[in-house]
């Protein structure tokens, strides 16, 4: 060997270089790939596997159960450290590479970076047909592995081992791009992992990537501020660009200096404290009643680091006023143009402090402020209300869960959940009292999220309590990164809401006129009907059997006890509680688009129609 090249295989070369990378942002230096996941299979073993033992003193190691798991475990892990660090994943070919998928639209649909390095077929097909290798036709270099290229933002399969130099290149680039960045995936042939190859040193070199601040045109900027200044009834609609750039400080210097209200999506919510008089919570289909009112009447909707999702818009019915119009704020010229908007394409941070200074004391009218305080004011009523529990000796409802856990949680706390009914209820209810403390996953809205991610943001911030919200249809999906927790002696907390049922999505097929069907866990009798009769089926037991410590709770009180015990313990914990299945939460104060059956013959159907022909004629193209 060369005093200019080093002798090592191409897997012991990726996992050298992955060591050396490092992100830079306002002085602050850390390691881009802080760790690699692994489960390990004939597609990795012998080449990934062993380049992970070789050089265990520089790559942390991660031992997970489902590789659809660790890729949420790394979203969590760099979505609490607002994008500057993340993991690797490696899996094995076959249905370990195509595991990853979900995980790989989740990171990519939320803007969020991971590193895939699945295992492929050989290169030189030496070995051909391998094992659980997918046979294409008429395309000899296709693999199971192409499903990521849809769901990554930079796919490259390493062929050659000099061929990894660019493509690691490239995939750290992208990695450390807030205007790119997402699922990034390095397909990796077993043969190739395995071939040895003189490799420069500069490879090996400490590389740091800076995340960048882009600031406004000058131009873009100057439209802007004459918007806002002309602007009557503005509204901020902050989004997890937010949290990604670290501007909340930014955000409430502006909304302190112009009296402009702020509602968030669920990415961005926490972006204000949830008690800052210009913070109106939640807003969309999820959103609160302030919110949601003042954004009917907005003239000019500022979207700071939004994507628009269709429940943030209500499906197009939301913003009523008839010359509204939009000024988005966002790192991405592809979201800043969203809604046929005014665009400030730049860092949100650095846009938000050169708007403020250029805006120069401009500021609301007075009655404007006065007006949603009192909003904000009322709706703080509503939550105390849904909170409240009159009898501490009763089965809890799950907003008293909710308003259980808010009296139990400190302010850094960090509470995670994705799907099901919780996140409208959090969107509405939850008060966010750092920035950090509420993490919904609502871009994919994925099931089987939560646990691991609550892996991940542990790891990303030890000592920080952490709480799992999963309701029965989720934990049956993905409960086993549970083993996980307990293995790297995480003190995870799961809170496990037991309903016996699907019941976001019971309540909207009964809205839409599918009659709650298929959506709650009964026995099916001999006529092929469900009977009322719950399955008997103990998921208190199961967390406990995969190493949990289970706090069982039956009322209100208990459940108060059951969560405090759980914080102050230092071993991952589940509290157990049966809810009170009588909704409780308020009703959503927007519409959201799913399609009725046009034509059908039962009378829940027909109904269902006819609202829906009802709300639809309200949306409208914003252009």
């Amino acid at each position: 060997m060369s005093a200019r090249t080093r002798r090592l295989t191409t897997a012991q070369a990726l996992v050298r270089f992955l060591s050396a990378q490092y992100t830079e942002r306002d002085g602050v230096r850390r390691r881009l790939i802080a760790g690699t996941w692994g489960i390990f299979g004939h597609g990795n073993v012998a080449g990934v596997g062993q380049a992970l033992v070789e050089y265990a003193d520089v790559m942390p190691f991660h031992q997970g159960r489902n590789e659809q798991s660790m890729v949420h475990a790394a979203v969590g892990y760099a979505r609490q450290l607002n994008r500057l660090s993340a993991q690797a994943v490696t899996t094995s070919i076959g249905p370990g590479a195509t595991n990853l998928v979900t995980g790989a639209a989740l990171a990519t649909i939320n803007r969020l970076p991971v590193l895939l390095l699945p295992g492929d077929y050989f290169a030189t097909h030496s070995a051909d047909p391998l094992l659980q290798q997918l046979e294409h036709p008429v395309e000899a270099d296709v693999s199971v592995n192409d499903t990521l290229r849809p769901v990554s933002r930079y796919f490259d399969r390493i062929t050659r081992p000099e061929a990894l130099i660019p493509s690691a290149l490239q995939a750290m680039r992208v990695l450390a791009d807030p205007a790119e960045t997402g699922a990034v995936t390095l397909a990796l042939p077993q043969d190739v992992q395995a071939e040895a190859y003189d490799w420069p040193e500069e490879f090996f070199a400490e590389r740091v990537w800076s995340v960048r601040r882009p600031a406004p045109d000058p131009v873009e900027l100057t439209a802007a501020v004459e918007a806002i200044r002309s602007a009557e009834r503005p509204l901020i609609v902050a989004g997890g660009g937010v949290h990604h750039s670290e501007a909340e400080a930014a955000l409430k210097a502006f909304v302190e200096a112009t009296g402009i209200p702020v509602a968030s999506t669920q990415a961005g919510k926490g972006s204000l404290r949830h008690d800052h008089p210009a913070d109106l919570g939640g807003i969309g289909h999820t959103g609160t009643a302030v919110s949601d009112d003042l954004a009917r009447t907005a003239d000019l909707v500022i979207g700071v680091g939004t994507r628009y999702t269709d429940f943030t818009t209500a499906s197009g019915t939301l913003f009523q006023h008839p010359d509204v119009r939009f000024l988005n704020l966002n790192v991405t010229g592809f979201d800043a143009h969203k809604l046929a908007a005014r665009t400030l394409v730049c860092d949100a941070r650095t846009g938000l402090e050169q708007l403020l200074e250029a805006l120069s004391g401009h500021r609301v009218n007075e009655n404007y402020v006065a007006e949603y305080r009192a909003g904000k004011d009322r709706w703080d009523e509503v939550v105390e209300a849904a909170y409240r529990a009159a009898d501490d000796s009763a089965v809890p409802t799950q907003t008293q869960v909710l308003g259980a856990l808010d009296a139990a949680v400190g302010d850094d706390d960090v509470v995670i959940n994705a799907a099901g009914s919780l996140p409208g209820d959090l969107h509405k209810l939850w008060r966010s009292r750092s920035p950090r403390q509420y993490h919904l996953e609502y871009g994919y809205s994925c099931m089987g999220y939560e646990i691991p991610a609550g892996i991940g943001v542990q790891q990303a911030a030890p000592g920080t309590p952490v709480w799992a919200l999963v309701g029965d249809g989720t934990y049956l999906m993905m409960p086993t990164e549970i083993v996980t927790a307990v293995q790297e002696g995480l003190p995870l907390n799961i809170v496990l809401i037991q309903n016996h049922g699907y019941a976001s999505i019971g309540g909207l097929s009964e809205e839409t006129g599918g009659e709650r069907f298929g959506t709650a866990y009964r026995f099916r009798a001999a006529d092929g009907t469900f009977t009322g009769a719950p399955l008997p089926v103990d998921l208190a037991a199961n967390a406990a059997s995969l190493g949990m410590d289970v706090l069982r709770a039956k009322t209100v009180r208990e459940l108060r006890e059951a969560l405090a015990a759980a914080r102050a313990s230092d071993r991952p914990t589940c509290v157990y509680v049966e809810t009170d299945p009588a909704p409780t939460a308020p009703p959503a104060e927007a519409w959201w688009d799913v399609p009725v059956a046009e034509t059908a013959s039962r009378e829940a159907a027909v109904e269902a129609r006819e609202r829906y022909d009802r709300q639809v004629a309200d949306r409208r193209r914003h252009l």
